[in-house]
């Protein structure tokens, strides 16, 4: 299991003063509110950064960190990732689960026989797709959804669906 979790991705400095506008890569935009501090993986290092202000803006977290007072001071971190630790992470309620947890695992159908691997999971705003490598090497879709995806053991790394008619063709 991942240590980090990715909660957004700056896209642009705000203003001048050291503001940056952040994608959300999470279910909730909201949860920006709470963060009092995330983690930025400049590729080099991970640097600990302080929230000072959160403000929205039409799809956008606006995000004020700490000890950053200058658009020069954050330019150069467009198009990198904001993470949190696991265990700063928002809790999950039942039936749901954190993608990077679901990457690479089996799936499988109901009869045990292995379809292929889970290589994403696409938002599609109805419901979410997952997106299956097949054993020959093909792309398959699934929807989640109650009908389709039966059961997901993380433990075992094992996600067991039934493939309704039309799926697979």
């Amino acid at each position: 299991m991942e240590d980090y979790l990715r909660v957004g991705v700056i896209s642009s400095t705000h203003g001048l003063k050291g503001e940056v506008k952040v994608f959300s890569t999470t279910d909730d935009i909201e949860r920006f509110q709470s963060l009092k501090y995330c983690i930025l993986d400049t590729g080099r290092e991970y640097l600990e950064l302080e929230v000072e202000g959160v403000k929205f803006f039409k799809q956008f977290a606006i995000l004020k960190f700490k000890g950053f007072d200058k658009i020069e001071q954050m330019e150069k971190y467009k198009g990198k990732d904001l993470l949190v630790k696991r265990e700063d992470a928002v809790e999950l309620g039942e039936g749901e689960f954190f993608i990077t947890d679901l990457i690479g695992c089996k799936v499988i159908k109901e009869d045990g026989t292995k379809i292929g691997e889970l290589a994403d999971v696409l938002k599609t705003g109805a419901n979410d797709v997952f997106e299956v490598k097949t054993l020959e090497g093909k792309q398959l879709l699934l929807p989640y959804i109650d009908e389709c995806v039966k059961n997901i053991d993380l433990e075992k790394g094992e996600i067991t669906v039934y493939l309704m008619p039309g799926l697979a063709d």
